[in-house]
């Protein structure tokens, strides 16, 4: 029997990637082969609820136990023993688990700002509401690290449209030159762009490397890499002959070990902007769009 099951669960496994599809199975057969009384929480949680969340180091099982607060991390599943309310419980392919609202502050606890922005604007997109969140951050009064759940909340915005713009928000927010507008549009009649962040003047945008890989090869770009970058000069050009400046990061920018110098440079390119065109946008009025 053991060898008649052994080729489905090898081809299930491959099948899966290695971000979402591969730590969700883990996740499943650990809560399922658990005695103890227990839900699906935190990491496990999330990617239960498809809610995109920036991955933690080390990758591991997340559940809450009832009982009193505390937790301990036992061959790679990590027990945690805090309170939760019977509104908060939902069930996903047969197994208990915490709702978005509670998943995504209970992960700002756990793994701080920039994992619990990603996740709470990641609530958001997908539907919980802001009051959602708050109610769901109202009974940790005396929590351990409850005040980077409160701070998550309190920046999330719905139109960040994925972990990575969450992260190149915070990295503008942190420089602290003024307020931050994610998803800024702009129209001329002839054409519409989409600015990932915009701060004064200036906007910052965030590259991945898919929207210029082939979709052959993994990635999203449906023409010739070449004519892709030849699109994104042009659409660069455009944005800043309304007189704006621009800077340009990618994900090694925005990681640990990159964020300070990152900053630096980002506020380099801001103050050249900045004495080169101000920071008001209002003569850009006719043009810009608003994200809903």
């Amino acid at each position: 029997m053991t060898s008649a099951l052994a080729p489905p669960t090898a081809v299930l496994w491959e099948s899966l990637d290695v971000h979402v599809g591969r730590p969700l199975l883990r996740a499943r057969a650990a809560s399922r082969n658990m005695l103890v009384p227990h839900v699906m929480s935190h990491d496990s949680a999330a990617l239960a609820h498809g809610l995109p969340i920036l991955a933690a180091a080390p990758e591991l099982v997340h559940i809450t136990r009832f009982g009193v607060v505390g937790s301990r991390t036992k061959h790679g599943v990590k027990h945690h023993r805090a309170p939760h309310r019977p509104e908060e419980l939902v069930e996903i392919d047969g197994i208990w688990t915490l709702d978005r609202a509670r998943t995504a502050v209970d992960i700002a606890r756990e793994h701080g700002l920039r994992h619990g922005l990603a996740a709470c604007d990641s609530a958001l997109r997908l539907g919980v509401s802001r009051a959602d969140l708050w109610e769901a951050v109202a009974p940790m009064t005396c929590w351990p690290y409850v005040t980077l759940a409160r701070e998550a909340v309190g920046l999330a915005d719905h139109r960040a449209d994925n972990v990575a713009e969450s992260l190149t928000r915070l990295l503008v927010l942190e420089l602290g030159v003024g307020p931050v507008e994610p998803q800024f549009g702009l129209r001329d009649g002839s054409r519409v762009a989409w600015c990932d962040v915009r701060v004064g003047r200036h906007v910052v945008e965030f590259d991945g490397r898919l929207k210029y890989r082939p979709a052959t090869l993994g990635g999203v770009a449906t023409v010739d890499p070449e004519l892709v970058r030849w699109r994104e000069k042009r659409r660069q050009d455009w944005i800043c002959g309304f007189q704006l400046g621009m800077s340009r990061i990618t994900w090694a920018d925005v990681q640990p070990d990159r964020w300070e110098a990152t900053k630096r440079r980002v506020l380099r390119e801001y103050d050249a902007t900045r004495a080169r065109y101000g920071t008001s946008i209002a003569d850009l009025a006719p043009y810009v769009i608003s994200a809903a």
